[in-house]
């Protein structure tokens, strides 16, 4: 049997609905992959400011922490991005920032307790945050 010439096959009459319902599917996935990361740094950097937060209060941490903590960050987390010393206190400014808005809110409702991540954060890349922090300053 001879081998098919590519530019002879013939495809289905459908093949071309088919390569672009596949196609957006893809694209959908991407999306949605992009969006789940987005939440989980915005989580993880959450987390990280909060507990620098908490050992600059219980502990003393001063600049010099702050700056070591950044490179041996990034010392172990080599080629990621996100660990310099000046995005290490965006996200300490970031913490504070919604904190402050959270605990009027744990303040002034009854129950609530606790400070989380609010959602709608959690929704904002982390551009777009840092961008809103260096506005509001």
């Amino acid at each position: 049997m001879a081998p098919r010439n590519k530019s002879n096959l013939q495809l289905p009459a459908n093949y071309g609905e088919a390569l672009k319902s596949i196609k957006a599917r893809i694209h959908s996935t991407q999306i949605q992959a992009a969006v789940a990361v987005n939440k989980e740094l915005i989580a993880l950097y959450w987390d990280i400011g909060q507990e620098i937060i908490s050992r600059q209060e219980s502990e003393g941490w001063g600049t010099a922490v702050i700056e070591r903590l950044a490179k041996d960050l990034q010392k172990s987390f080599p080629g990621v991005k996100g660990f310099s010393a000046r995005n290490i206190w965006r996200i300490r400014a970031f913490y504070l920032a919604y904190t402050l808005d959270v605990k009027s809110v744990v303040d002034v409702i009854p129950g609530v307790d606790g400070i989380i991540l609010p959602q709608a954060v959690a929704e904002i890349p982390w551009g777009h945050n840092i961008l809103l922090l260096e506005k509001v300053k």
